[in-house]
């Protein structure tokens, strides 16, 4: 509903009742409230049938209401491959500068004794802070190890919270799931939220490994800033009411960036009617900045968290892998690729799941290796060959089947995701074509074809690097598609950070304090940490700003100077794939240029799209007139520049911000997208002072459809020092 004029929360939440009493009565309004919004900006959630929810929306007062929907939960080297050691002026910079930015992470909840959390150094928690840290209430039968346990006043997590009201209202209670542990508290039991909040601000911690895999010194990208725990998600899952709860929390208490790795499935709701996205404006009205995962689907039209005042985050690997390879009875040796710290001390036979399928099951779905799909007597004490059915498949669970059957070990040929680490409670491992075609052959030839797979060895500085992983989302944006979404890529395939002890199931059933894990959801803590030490070293930044600075600087080649591809294969890429480019934190401190935007920009660009004044006022909780006609949309200030359905030559304008010490001049260049020319005006930007500002037109003049599809280039501001580099995106509807 807005930001609020009432005097304190209190009232808000009175008003709320009285609200809900009009349709459920006073009695019943206490009972169906679940969250009351009161800080950052008004409204509640409660449980109400059809007919009372149908009630609300004809209330005067009332702007929207919408069903709440479960989201998803979406570094030793990673950081070295990054470059971010090398920067200078962060690492020399007064402690207490960087020590002040608080980072709001709401995920799974935190393992506070993890030695990435550790405070040495850090001055007290900044006077800025307004959360606390909660602890459970707990029945009494619950041990007290299960509580979230304060000794002293901890200066690295200087906050938790955790909600669970609007998840046990849509799915009952958290001891129906039957998964323990289980913490009534802020206390991680997954391990997912220790992990991206560790990858953020980690403390740095010598000779940390994953059973001697990935070994070295882990650390978060700004290891001196503050954790703030936001614990909205539970087996996964993470309800819109908790996590919007979470949002208006964070927002009151003074964080600086927030970072989510959670997301609704595809496809993305509408921006009104998605809890992520207006708890997100808010937080940019305050000046707070919000890293979001793109999500893991994979396929095109899957991204997610595409709101413009949002950073969106892909995911994509860095120059390291884990082999974990098949030493054939014949002496050939077969890449494989896992997470594997078991060693087999002999070869044992081998046999495809196919030709191992038990009574009445085809030997097709034998090959998937599912449960109660292959007979115990033909597979045991033999390493299984199996397949995948879909992306989807859990391949974890392909190994408890297999152990319950009697097998020692696991080949899994699964070329698309073969550079993905996985564990298995068996010594297992992924396979491409290749080596499939080889092991089949092997297998057909040989009367009694042995194997045995090999623990897995770290081998570092490999090629091509960065590649985009194979389930990053991708485009289009299907909200408002002249915005390309992602916005950047950063490192998100096996990575390693802290981990709950108690999350196993994750871990092949072994017991953790730093795991190897994928998904955006280790690439968005990475572009927070980044976002982090830009607000430390530029604390007047807008979050437009910071993300503009992330954006403009991002790479766009491999360490062997080819085009970004697409794992695994290296298939060709597109913006769509990666947004600007990979992120590149040394650049991103000193940018050169700004494309800055503020939240009237954005609802100018919202009015433009076909928002009704009823829909933005759920964003702002004030009556909005657009303008008639509206600025257009392709004039929005984005540091990247889309058209989705361009009819003729069409101009659009920008506004950059310098930010340097002399006088200086910037050059355009472009790289043309196919069938249009692109012109700039004008194509000399000369700048004396910092924070002077220049406006520019870049006119298209197409000469070729694109035949439904867009084409690409970028736009390139450069002045021989700083490239400030924006996408150009265009689907070409007629010339």
């Amino acid at each position: 509903m807005g930001e609020h004029s009432h005097p304190n929360s209190e009232s808000v939440v009175r008003a709320n009742h009285e609200m809900l009493a009009s349709v459920t009565g006073f009695d019943g309004a206490q009972q169906a409230a679940v969250h009351h919004y009161s800080k950052s900006f008004r409204g509640f959630s409660a449980m109400l049938t059809p007919e009372q929810a149908q009630q609300l929306t004809e209330h005067d007062s009332v702007v929207s209401v919408f069903e709440s929907k479960m989201n998803r939960l979406q570094t030793t080297h990673s950081w070295e491959f990054l470059g971010i050691d090398s920067i200078h002026q962060y690492n020399h910079m007064p402690t207490d500068s960087n020590s002040n930015i608080i980072v709001g992470v709401i995920d799974t909840g935190i393992w506070p004794e993890s030695n990435s959390f550790n405070d040495q150094g850090l001055g007290p928690v900044p006077k800025k802070f307004k959360g606390e840290c909660v602890t459970a209430k707990l029945p009494r039968e619950y041990h007290e190890a299960n509580n979230f346990i304060w000794v002293g006043i901890f200066r690295k997590i200087i906050g938790a919270r955790f909600y669970l009201k609007g998840f046990e209202a849509e799915t009952g209670p958290l001891e129906s799931f039957n998964a323990f542990p289980l913490f009534r508290s802020a206390r991680d039991s997954d391990g997912h939220g220790t992990h991206t909040a560790s990858t953020i601000a980690g403390s740095v911690v010598a000779n940390v490994s994953l059973f001697g895999m990935a070994r070295g010194t882990a650390r978060g990208g700004a290891p001196s800033a503050r954790l703030a725990i936001y614990k909205a998600c539970w087996f996964d899952m993470c309800s819109d009411a908790d996590v919007l709860s979470a949002m208006d929390d964070s927002i009151s208490d003074g964080v600086d960036i927030l970072s989510l790795s959670l997301g609704p499935s595809p496809p993305q709701p509408a921006y009104f009617q998605n809890a992520i996205s207006i708890g997100a404006f808010h937080a940019f009205r305050r000046g707070i900045l919000v890293s979001t995962s793109a999500g893991n689907s994979a396929f095109p039209g899957t991204a997610t968290n595409v709101a413009t005042w949002i950073l969106t985050v892909a995911a994509s690997t860095i120059d390291r892998e884990f082999n974990s390879n098949i030493y054939l009875g014949n002496l050939k040796v077969l890449k494989g690729f896992s997470l594997n710290p078991i060693k087999m001390e002999t070869s044992y036979g081998l046999i495809a799941g196919s030709s191992a399928a038990a009574p009445g099951v085809t030997a097709k779905n034998a090959s998937f290796c599912k449960n109660n799909t292959l007979d115990p007597t033909m597979v045991k004490g033999k390493i299984v060959v199996c397949t995948t059915e879909t992306f989807l498949d859990n391949r974890g669970e392909k190994s408890i089947f297999l152990r319950q059957a009697g097998a020692v070990g696991m080949i899994l040929v699964d070329p698309p995701v073969k550079d993905v680490g996985f564990q298995f409670v068996i010594p297992g491992t992924l396979i491409g074509q290749e080596e499939a075609e080889e092991l089949q052959a092997y297998m057909i030839t040989e009367k009694n074809p042995v194997g045995r797979i090999v623990p897995t060895t770290t081998v570092l500085n490999t090629k091509p690097a960065p590649e985009v992983a194979v389930f990053s989302s991708m485009r289009p944006n299907i909200i408002t598609p002249d915005i390309i979404k992602p916005d950047i890529t950063g490192p998100g395939v096996n990575i390693l950070a802290a981990w709950s002890p108690v999350a196993t199931t994750a871990t092949a059933e072994r017991s953790v304090n730093y795991n190897i894990i994928s998904g955006t959801s280790m690439s968005c803590p990475d572009v927070s940490a980044v976002a982090a030490i830009l607000k430390s070293y530029q604390p007047s930044w807008s979050p437009a700003a910071i993300k503009s600075a992330i954006m403009t600087t991002a790479m766009i080649l491999d360490n062997t100077r080819h085009s970004i591809g697409r794992d695994p294969n290296g298939t060709l890429t597109t913006p769509f794939d990666y947004g600007s480019g990979h992120v590149n934190p040394t650049a991103a401190l000193n940018p050169g240029l700004i494309y800055d935007f503020n939240s009237h920009d954005i609802i100018n660009f919202l009015c433009s799209t076909g928002a009704s004044p009823a829909q933005l006022k759920n964003l702002t909780g004030e009556l909005v007139n657009c303008g008639n006609p509206p600025i257009p949309f392709y004039d929005f200030n984005y540091p990247s520049i889309g058209v989705a359905n361009m009819n003729g030559s069409l101009s659009v304008y920008r506004t950059v911000t310098y930010y340097g010490k002399d006088p200086t001049t910037y050059v355009a260049s472009i790289d043309q997208p196919t069938g249009v020319i692109v012109k700039v005006t004008p194509a000399n930007l000369r700048f004396t002072k910092t924070g002077e500002k220049m406006s520019f037109r870049v006119a298209f003049i197409p000469f070729k459809n694109s035949n439904g599809s867009f084409v690409f280039g970028a736009l390139t501001w450069s002045n021989g020092i700083h490239r400030v580099r924006s996408p150009i995106g265009l689907n070409v509807v007629s010339v």
